[in-house]
This record gives structure tokens, sequence and C-alpha cells, in this order.
């Protein structure tokens, strides 16, 4: 079966190719066999070159394989997923529960209030109250997670139950 590229202007057939780089570099793949370049070149004879055969200089927007980059906040969002999934929390709880970790400390494991000297992701205060959770509570942002989903189950039982206390008196 032949997949024509018909209706697409060349700035459309080069944003495919650049596409088509970009997923083979994020998963490592070479470029599917008979795939076509950017460029839209295809070998005067019209034959496709064999998988591997295809000289490095006719995929010249291809780039290098790179893994995507995360933040510290982003990567923290990430790791506190299966601790909710844990304690039978929907996806809805997730949500409440990164607006308030987002508004206490945008999930930065090691940020501190210079004010009232909260610390971490859930900004317990005092911070060592976090301790109970595990020794490398200043470091890990996955003991101040635990730490963290427990205080709120405690105290308030869900993370959209302590987000409506935090959004009424600036706290929780």
């Amino acid at each position: 079966m032949d997949l024509k590229l018909t209706g697409l202007s060349r700035s459309g057939v080069a944003a495919l190719g650049s596409a088509a780089a970009l997923l083979a570099g994020l998963t490592g793949e070479p470029p599917a066999l008979g795939a076509v370049p950017a460029s839209g070149a295809v070998p005067a004879s019209g034959a496709v070159p064999a998988l591997g055969a295809v000289p490095a200089r006719a995929w010249p927007d291809m780039v290098p394989p790179r893994r995507p980059q995360l933040t510290i906040s982003e990567r923290n969002r990430v790791l506190a997923l299966p601790f909710l999934v844990e304690r039978g929390w929907s996806y809805r709880q997730y949500q409440c529960l990164d607006r308030l970790w987002m508004r206490e400390s945008s999930w930065n494991h090691r940020a501190r209030n210079p004010w009232s000297g909260a610390y971490g992701i859930p900004q317990a205060l005092p911070a060592d109250k976090m301790r109970t959770a595990g020794a490398d509570w200043r470091t890990s942002p996955a003991t101040q997670i635990k730490w963290g989903l427990g205080y709120i189950q405690s105290r308030y039982g869900t993370p959209c139950a302590a987000l409506g206390h935090s959004a009424a008196t600036g706290w929780y």
C-alpha cells in the first residue's frame, strides 16, 4: 500500500519529516523502512534504500537522540502519583494536591519559608516533623510526599478537603 502525501506543501512535508526525526530521536529508533527524508528527496531510481543504508546526510534535519528533561517540580509531581493510587485517591484528588502543593512550595523538595521555617514539598512546620517518614526527609522528595499525604489524610481526609481549608484560611 502506497502512502501519498498529496495536498501537503513543502513546509508540510518538512514538518512531517521533522516530527518523524523527533520521534526517532526520542525513541532511539532509526526511521522506518521506506521513510522519506524531510527534504522529500527520493533516489532517482525510485527504489527505497534498505534500512540502515540511508546516509546521514540524507537526514539533515534529524535531531540527535536525547531524553526529555523534566524540571524538579515535574519529577516530584510524577513521583507523587503512585502514592495517591496506593491510598485509593482519584485523579481529582491529585488535581487538588497539585494546586495545594504548587501554592505551598511549587513542588520543590528544598523549598524553605524564610519567615516561618516551613520546609519541603508539604511545607511542614516544624520541618523535622517529617523525620517520622524517614531519616532522609531533608533531601528525599518521596519521603516528603509520603509524610505530606499522611498528614493530609489524618487531618483533613483528602487533598481536596485540605485545599478547601487552605483556600479559606491561608494555611493547611
